[in-house]
């Protein structure tokens, strides 16, 4: 093999040699990850780092998991149940429907990406909103797709109505998340309702619910909805965030029909949920009180960390997730730069239309203390900052942070 034919691809996806790459991929933009901790103490020099980035559980995850782990059926020598067979049994136990309708994979993520390769082809459109999970917009990208993506309303609500326009044109997925992530609302039964009745049955309309345990009571069955409606559907949801096991990766799809489930199979690789990872959701799912609790004691320390920062003059979206998304009226590229001196980790979101926001993960009361003395000074007002009609901070629109290096990609 030549030299030439190993050389990076340009935007195009051609190489300087004889190399073609999949353009579709080489144009893809990247997905903001976050920091790592070592970075993270590499840039403040602090070794206490408040991690609120990521949307992780602060409380961790049950000691059930952490005993199963301990336990002699953890194997890593063997390959796992490349069906997932137990755990699927299990979850169709727990939500009254067939374990051939349901796929487990290496976190939600990877189901995205499989819905994507198995109902996408070149060309046609998808259809999610604006912010969004970055992986609704990327997956179909790879895959060819066009994506329309349709913007919250001014309110930070779902735009109904423009998302029910948008399904007119019978797209060919429909991404949404709900609770939103980054936004926080969740779809409302007359909402979802609304949506459904607009979809075509030509529409796979794929619901990412990886927030839905910090739902408020009483949130709407969607998989009823969607079903009444004769609707192709996937519903994800994870053990990432009110399991606590976001770093064993274990997400599920749970799918309309057992048709569509065997393609949305066939579209992952084998053997990708792994042994660890499938015992640890077992014992979490065998130990859902303690789940239950962890989930109730954040949603009150969110509400106490939402009306702090609206007393220091941001605006934080309502929220039904383990996070605010945080209009700030500046920059926030300068001022999570500006946190992370001072050895805080939270998101700059980079969506155009939506740069001035945070999205802030609650973490225990002591590091969610940290960050707002650290938004208060980072604003350097006395008292809290006025927005004016446009909803720009009136005065010094980028705070006191016009001076922080911007964090990198």
């Amino acid at each position: 093999m030549s030299e030439a034919s190993t050389r990076t691809a340009d935007e195009a996806g051609q190489t300087s040699g004889s190399l073609v790459l999949n353009p579709h991929v080489a144009a893809l933009p990247p997905y903001n990850a976050g920091l790592t901790v070592a970075v993270a103490r590499a840039a403040s020099g602090r070794s206490e780092i408040a991690r609120l980035a990521s949307n992780e559980n602060p409380d961790g995850c049950s000691p059930a998991v952490l005993e199963a782990l301990r336990s002699p059926q953890f194997e890593p020598w063997r390959y796992a149940d490349p069906a997932c067979t137990e755990l699927r049994t299990a979850l169709a136990d727990k939500l009254a429907t067939t374990a051939d309708r349901i796929v487990v994979g290496n976190g939600s993520e990877e189901m995205i990406a499989a819905i994507a390769r198995a109902a996408l082809t070149p060309d046609c459109e998808v259809v999610t909103v604006t912010p969004s999970f970055g992986l609704h917009e990327i997956e179909p990208l790879a895959a060819g797709a066009r994506v329309k993506k349709v913007p919250m309303a001014d309110d930070l609500g779902f735009d109904i109505a423009a998302i029910a326009a948008a399904l007119a044109a019978e797209p060919r997925i429909l991404f949404l998340s709900s609770p939103s992530n980054p936004v926080g609302p969740a779809l409302d039964r007359a909402q979802l309702e609304r949506l459904a009745d607009a979809a075509s049955p030509r529409t796979l309309f794929v619901l990412d619910e990886a927030y839905y345990e910090y739902a408020d009571e009483g949130a709407p069955d969607a998989r009823a909805i969607l079903s009444a409606a004769g609707l192709p559907h996937v519903v994800l949801r994870t053990f990432s965030k009110a399991y606590g096991l976001a770093g064993l990766r274990v997400g599920y799809a749970v799918c309309s029909d057992a048709g569509l489930a065997r393609a949305v199979a066939a579209a992952k690789t084998p053997f990708n949920v792994n042994g660890a990872a499938q015992i640890a959701a077992m014992a979490a799912l065998r130990d859902e009180g303690w789940m239950k609790a962890s989930t109730a004691r954040l949603r009150i320390e969110r509400e106490r960390v939402r009306a702090a920062l609206r007393q220091l003059g941001l605006r934080p979206a309502p929220s039904q997730t383990n996070f605010l998304f945080v209009d700030t009226g500046a920059d926030s590229d300068g001022i999570a730069a500006a946190l992370l001196r001072e050895g805080i980790i939270v998101k700059p979101w980079r969506e155009a239309g939506y740069r001035s926001y945070l999205r802030v993960t609650i973490g225990h009361a002591t590091d969610n203390d940290r960050l707002i003395a650290g938004l208060a000074a980072c604003l350097g007002t006395d008292g809290p900052p006025a927005f004016n009609e446009s909803g720009n901070r009136s005065g010094n629109t980028e705070g006191n942070c016009n001076d922080q290096p911007r964090t990198s990609r």
